[in-house]
């Protein structure tokens, strides 16, 4: 069935709203559409993450480390990882692969 990442893409007023897309056996794929207004809460998941920033921009801190993220720009989080987001432009669309 054929549908578009933009689809409905209005960014929640606060955080961040998450669609799945697509769950088969051990992959989940899921659409993160992100407001300029966030938690920057701490996360540290049971499952490794492959993400694509589709539009937008954001800052996100994996470990120590600061990472600056544009339209285009990927990365792979492993399972156990502390990361959180610092900062993202409002409308930022994201597409996330957990793999557990």
């Amino acid at each position: 069935m054929k549908n578009s990442i933009f689809k409905n893409s209005k960014p929640p007023i606060v955080g961040e709203s998450f669609e799945t897309l697509l769950e088969k056996k051990n992959v989940t794929i899921k659409r993160i559409v992100s407001s300029s207004k966030i938690d920057q809460e701490v996360m540290i998941q049971e499952e490794d993450e492959w993400f694509i920033m589709i539009s937008g921009e954001a800052t996100i801190m994996i470990e120590d480390e600061h990472v600056a993220l544009k339209s285009g720009d990927y990365c792979f989080v492993k399972r156990k990882t502390v990361h959180k987001l610092i900062k993202v432009k409002e409308g930022t669309i994201w597409l996330a692969v957990h793999i557990t």
